[in-house]
């Protein structure tokens, strides 16, 4: 069975045998199914059930140290494309695994688990992977971002993991009035030929589920860091592009995709202002936010 979904007007598609129970816990998806398109999805996975043997020849590309908590991901290169180990969190084995082409237009599931929870986590990462990897190439960013709109814009908030980027959100939910979450976690945003630069709610969320297929004209990016007080600067061009490129996924050592995220990175940063708050977590703060954006 194969199901089609668009995120950010980019069409991928899942397929799974349709007696799968799985199937039943993917339901944040639902609201970016869409019908078989007419052209080919721009990547497919596959849910092998068969096991996992991985690649007598393969070289590490990429793995980073993890905090508690934090999702593990392997990369490695091996003859014809690609591989990944993952893991929910460093202190658990690698339970799922993905072979992807070389070009991450296709891509392998394989799982070591039959927890449903951690299936999951599997599609779910794998997914958001191939959506990352593939589209890089198409102005396409996949941002570790918390995102709210107002006003009939989207102000995405980045920092590192645990900094605040999820409080802050909930501090503009509660104070500043008009303001709704667009998504907690993995938005995504795209720089179109006509200039204008979207962000789109995705099925992915962090830890907050918040699943909406919406989009809204980016109004502002912003970093959050902690501080004593409360204070908005705007950042310079140098600043925003090293902000953004910070909190983009994709494996940047592959030229394709480099090139892709330069190229998006430099349309959105030259079109869209950024900023960085030095901040408490208090009301004060959103609104010091909010008087330097809503503009």
């Amino acid at each position: 069975m194969t199901k089609y979904f668009k995120v950010a007007e980019h069409i991928f598609s899942l397929e799974m045998p349709e007696t799968c129970s799985l199937w039943a816990r993917l339901s944040q998806y639902d609201p970016f199914e869409v019908e078989k398109p007419a052209e080919a999805p721009l990547f497919v996975l596959h849910l092998d059930q068969g096991s996992y043997s991985p690649a007598e020849k393969r070289v590490v590309m990429y793995d980073a140290p993890t905090e508690e908590g934090e999702t593990v991901i392997k990369l490695y290169k091996e003859e014809g494309g690609w591989s990944f180990d993952m893991a929910p969190d460093k202190n658990v084995p690698f339970n799922s695994h993905m072979r992807s082409t070389e070009d991450f237009a296709s891509g392998v599931l394989y799982l070591d688990t039959r927890r449903v929870s951690d299936a999951v986590f599997g599609i779910n990462n794998s997914l958001m992977l191939l959506y990352a990897f593939r589209t890089a190439p198409h102005d396409t960013l996949e941002l570790h971002a918390s995102m709210v709109s107002n006003s009939g814009k989207a102000f995405l908030f980045l920092a590192r993991s645990g900094t605040g980027k999820s409080t802050h959100s909930s501090l503009w939910l509660k104070h500043i009035p008009g303001s709704e979450l667009m998504n907690d976690d993995n938005p995504v945003v795209r720089a179109w030929p006509d200039g204008r630069v979207i962000a789109y709610g995705t099925p992915w969320s962090g830890k907050t589920p918040c699943y909406r297929n919406i989009e809204a004209p980016v109004g502002a990016f912003v970093r959050i860091k902690r501080a004593p007080y409360n204070k908005i600067s705007p950042l310079n061009l140098l600043q925003s592009y090293a902000l953004l490129y910070s909190s983009c996924s994709g494996f940047k050592a592959d030229k394709t995709m480099a090139d892709g995220l330069h190229s998006t990175l430099e349309k959105a940063v030259t079109s869209t202002p950024c900023f960085e708050l030095e901040c408490l977590p208090d009301e004060e703060a959103a609104r010091v936010c909010a008087a330097g954006v809503l503009k």
